[in-house]
């Protein structure tokens, strides 16, 4: 009887596991996007493509990180577990954007929505950054890292945008979940680095709705242009690395000019972004999943508020890539710690919004360390 009882209990748990499982792979071959072949066709005609691969103009040390190096981390992750999560809710700011067909048509107003997703209002041009509303960054809907917070606004709420933006294809950047919805619900072009493109025809993407560029390449939509710059990255969604290029992006309207860091480690680019196109009013730079093992792929606070004044001598910084995901292993709010302490040192004026606030250049709210309450 204990023995059938065994068995029984033994399969019961197999088919939960067995169930488990397919859940979490459900959805999976859509999610990692398109094939290395048909990537491929259009990669290669890049000269920043070599022997298969996108490279970096600042060659990047490549993230293998060693036995010692994973026991670091681990013990990080799992001693500081308590301090890498934010210890109350994360506050948010119902969300509220301006009609663009009200007011000045030379507005210039950011509302940050989490992680890297922002809608940068430009001179009466709307434009989506990385869009991600899933609740994980990741393939699946049970693995992978979780929202800390949900978006602060649902993305059916959002008005019409002119452009939708893409930094490079990571999780945390191309959300499969959100492209498929913002095309059914959006009509703007999707800009993307060269290979990215892939990906949005394999999800059944309009070719018409799809502008694809190579660094130092620009399009217009009316009387906005967008430039895709480089950055010091890579990509990949699955086990293939560097088969689709990452970049940064210069947004040039009318009377302002905004540059959105993307997710990139410090680079020499950024002097020369500066010059070829700056100064900006507003910068939008990544400041947190940093760590020793990873120094070329994703910049320190330190590093961000000298790539702002880098490319501008002037402007606005507004943090990006921190707060939403739990991605390295340092404290939640460091990031910010640090960054408004060397900016303070520099000079550099910082406004840290909530997720959903909107931050207007021209009329900076009073300084508020919301993150320390």
């Amino acid at each position: 009887m204990l023995r059938t009882t065994l068995r029984l209990a033994a399969g019961t748990a197999a088919l939960a596991v067995a169930g488990w499982v397919l859940r979490a792979i459900r959805g999976l071959p859509a999610a990692l996007g398109a094939r290395p072949a048909l990537i491929r066709a259009v990669a290669q005609r890049s000269p920043h493509y070599r022997d298969g691969v996108f490279v970096n103009l600042d060659p990047a040390s490549m993230v293998s990180i060693d036995r010692d190096q994973v026991q670091l981390i681990a013990r990080e992750i799992i001693g500081g577990r308590v301090a890498t999560r934010p210890p109350k809710p994360i506050p948010l700011v119902k969300f509220t954007a301006c009609d663009a067909a009200a007011g000045p048509s030379n507005r210039l107003a950011v509302s940050w929505l989490g992680h890297s997703t922002a809608l940068v209002e430009i001179d009466g041009y709307r434009v989506l950054t990385d869009p991600v509303w899933s609740d994980r960054c990741s393939p699946s809907d049970l693995i992978g890292p979780r929202r800390m917070h949900p978006a602060p606004v649902e993305l059916e709420a959002l008005p019409a945008v002119d452009a939708v933006v893409i930094s490079h294809d990571h999780y945390d950047h191309l959300d499969f979940d959100t492209v498929i919805a913002l095309a059914r619900m959006q009509r703007a072009p999707f800009y993307v680095p060269l290979g990215v493109g892939a990906h949005l025809r394999a999800w059944g993407i309009a070719e018409q709705r799809i502008v694809e560029l190579d660094w130092d390449q620009d399009a217009s939509v009316n009387g906005l242009t967008l430039t895709c710059t480089p950055a010091r990255h890579f990509s990949g969604r699955f086990l293939n690395r560097n088969n689709t290029l990452w970049a940064s992006w210069v947004l040039t309207g009318p009377s302002h000019r905004v540059y959105f860091g993307g997710d990139t480690g410090y680079t020499k680019s950024f002097a020369r972004i500066g010059a070829d196109h700056g100064p900006f009013d507003l910068t939008l730079m990544p400041v947190g999943a940093y760590n020793s093992a990873w120094p070329d792929i994703h910049m320190n606070p330190e590093e961000a508020v000298q790539a702002h004044r880098d490319v501008t001598d002037t402007g606005l910084l507004v943090p990006i890539h921190w707060c939403t995901f739990r991605l390295a292993p340092h404290p939640w709010a460091e990031p910010i710690e640090r960054l408004v302490a060397a900016a303070d040192a520099a000079h550099v004026s910082v406004a840290v919004p909530k997720p959903g606030e909107r931050v207007n250049p021209a009329q900076p709210a009073e300084p508020d360390d919301w993150w320390r309450h």
